[in-house]
């Protein structure tokens, strides 16, 4: 009678702790914040792109964007969805462009950037970053008729650069150490300031290595074009996210760094680097450098 007594009072106890903690609310629920804590409310992440940013974010024939950041921002997009139990999880893309993107993300509309953005010293008083994921060199793009085979040659030219960009403080900071004058006329995107150069408005379109390698490629003429050897800056690649908040940032630096830890890094930028990629199916053959395997071996988010 006692046993029964004993087993009858351990079961209404069971049953009160189970109700009691099906009446809370769950741990991750109540201890999410920022960024988590407002895609779990809503159901859906909003994901700031680039429209020609090749290879890192652009649009393809059908206008959908696509690239080597887009790639590495929906794994990050995919650990969302498993940390919050989210699978179906709305994503809304929404382009940006060099002048847009910070304003965007600090107000709220987008809640990760991917595109070609450097990872600064000063644009970490406004936002974070995620590990580097690429590392550029600053020079220009020239075309092989025009006779320029230096920064110094530019001196008395027009040059083409993206409204928004770190090379514009560092054309005007090499412009006053060289003591060169040059007359900068700004382009709304890579496209637009690339055009530019292509419809001889410029001498020369001065930006990262890359996304002028990639502009190349993609043109009518390729092999009318030049990268010049100088470098003004050696800059780190990242995708961008809001400032003090410490556990999206968390998310993204373990997604990150566990795809550049276990090699699969390998394989997404042979995919967008090494290979041939829409929509002209053109192969920019841009080998990885020390200074960006390094950066795959032990990732960080320093800043220039």
């Amino acid at each position: 009678m006692k046993l029964n007594r004993f087993f009858a009072a351990s079961a209404m106890t069971v049953v009160a702790f189970v109700t009691l903690t099906a009446a809370a609310p769950s741990a991750q629920a109540e201890d999410l914040a920022g960024t988590l804590k407002k895609i779990k409310d809503t159901g859906t992440i909003t994901v700031g792109h680039r429209e020609s940013s090749i290879p890192f974010s652009y649009l393809d024939d059908k206008q959908q964007p696509i690239g080597y950041a887009m790639d590495l921002c929906m794994k990050v997009v995919d650990a969302i969805k498993a940390d919050l139990k989210l699978p179906n999880l709305k994503i809304v893309l929404q382009p940006v462009t060099s002048s847009n993107r910070i304003p965007l993300l600090m107000n709220g509309t987008i809640d990760l950037e991917c595109g070609s953005t450097t990872n600064s010293v000063q644009r970490q008083q406004q936002v974070a970053f995620g590990p580097t994921y690429f590392v550029i060199n600053v020079t220009a793009a020239v075309k092989k008729a025009s006779g320029v085979n230096s920064l110094a040659e530019l001196n008395g030219k027009n040059i083409s650069t993206t409204s928004g960009s770190t090379s514009v403080p560092l054309l005007k900071a090499y412009e006053k150490t060289a003591s060169i004058d040059v007359k900068e006329i700004y382009g709304k995107d890579h496209g637009e300031s690339f055009l530019l150069l292509a419809d001889d408005r410029v001498t020369a379109f001065v930006m990262d290595d890359i996304l002028l390698a990639g502009q190349i490629a993609n043109s009518k003429e390729p092999a009318s074009y030049k990268i010049l050897p100088e470098s003004l800056r050696t800059e780190p690649y990242s995708m961008m996210l809001r400032k003090d908040d410490p556990q999206f940032k968390a998310l993204v630096d373990k997604t990150v760094s566990a795809i550049m830890k276990s090699g699969e890094i390998e394989k997404i930028y042979s995919k967008w680097f090494m290979s041939a990629i829409p929509p002209k199916n053109v192969n920019l053959n841009f080998g990885m450098t020390p200074g960006l395997r390094e950066a795959f071996r032990n990732p960080n988010d320093k800043g220039v």
